[in-house]
């Protein structure tokens, strides 16, 4: 005997009533009433802003170098102001080849501040993140390193240029550790704040298993704190390359920074926006690497 399917709003004999079969099959979608087969199913939630933005952000670097060209088609800007895009192109391949100031190639420009910027970086890092952990864990250790790196922290790499230049002289050495303090503050107080990431029953939970101290920050609080020691490498390398040209003011005579200075006393403006872009692309490309690595190593953040 057959069961009738009980929809609201539909009496037994209503028009487009539907019902079960013996065993108590539903029937098909093809069979139920038009209010319950308009129904649509519900979106799974996504956080505002997730999804992917790269078709966006190629359209918006396309919109650019489109008024980039306009401009200068037009005449709307001088070209000493804002060369033309097939004139950056010529000067790539003139400083590619070294038919620029300097007579340097741009390969070797690109590799004297690409060593003195990761130099400098790794350096930063290997020694910052462990300062940052033992600020976040110790108040012994918050107490000795938070006033110096509070203090200097917001001065620019400039003013205290003149005292590294006293200390070590022109060498690399005064370079390296104009980049490396740049990068060293930031890397320390996002270690610092991510050790404030593990919960509270992660670390009851860990000390219940009796885990030790060594143990707890190793496996545990370091664990929790990588993705903000990641967001602070990311903000420490474009320290980094922001710190390289004032560095290399001191007596270089190759690297990134400096042919962008010389070609600026010449006012090849060509070969400034030049250089600037390849630093721009430089930096872009490492932390598109930093960003690859952190979905990786670090796949529970925002979970």
């Amino acid at each position: 005997m057959s069961q009738i399917l009980v929809v609201p709003g539909i009496g037994r004999d209503a028009p487009g009533a539907a019902v079960h079969d013996a065993q108590g099959t539903p029937p098909a979608a093809s069979a139920l009433p038009p209010v319950v087969s308009a129904l649509r199913a519900v979106a799974p939630f996504r956080l505002p802003g997730s999804g992917p933005s790269r078709a966006i952000s190629a359209a918006c670097v396309a919109v650019l170098v489109a008024l980039w060209w306009l401009a200068t088609q037009r005449g709307w800007v001088p070209p000493l102001f804002l060369p033309a895009p097939e004139a950056v192109l010529r000067a790539f391949g003139d400083a590619w080849r070294g038919n620029i100031q300097g007579g340097e190639p741009l390969w070797k420009h690109l590799q004297w501040s690409a060593t003195r910027v990761f130099g400098a970086f790794a350096l930063a890092a290997a020694t910052a993140v462990p300062v940052g952990i033992a600020m976040g864990v110790s108040r012994v250790a918050r107490g000795v390193f938070d006033p110096p790196i509070e203090f200097y922290r917001p001065l620019p790499p400039l003013a205290y240029l003149p005292l590294i230049v006293i200390w070590l002289g022109i060498d690399e050495a005064s370079k390296i550790l104009l980049i490396y303090l740049a990068c060293f503050a930031p890397i320390a107080l996002a270690a610092k704040a991510g050790v404030r990431s593990a919960s509270v029953e992660q670390i009851n939970a860990a000390l219940s298993l009796g885990a030790g101290r060594w143990q707890l920050v190793r496996h545990v609080i370091v664990p929790a704190a990588l993705p903000e020691i990641m967001v602070g490498l990311r903000i420490a390398i474009g320290f980094g390359w922001t710190t390289l040209v004032a560095a290399e003011m001191v007596a270089a005579t190759v690297g990134l920074g400096q042919m962008v200075l010389n070609a600026s006393n010449f006012l090849r403006t060509d070969v400034v926006v030049m250089g600037i872009l390849v630093i721009g692309l430089v930096a872009w490309t490492f932390d598109w690497f930093m960003r690859w690595l952190e979905q990786r190593f670090v796949p529970w953040k925002g979970r």
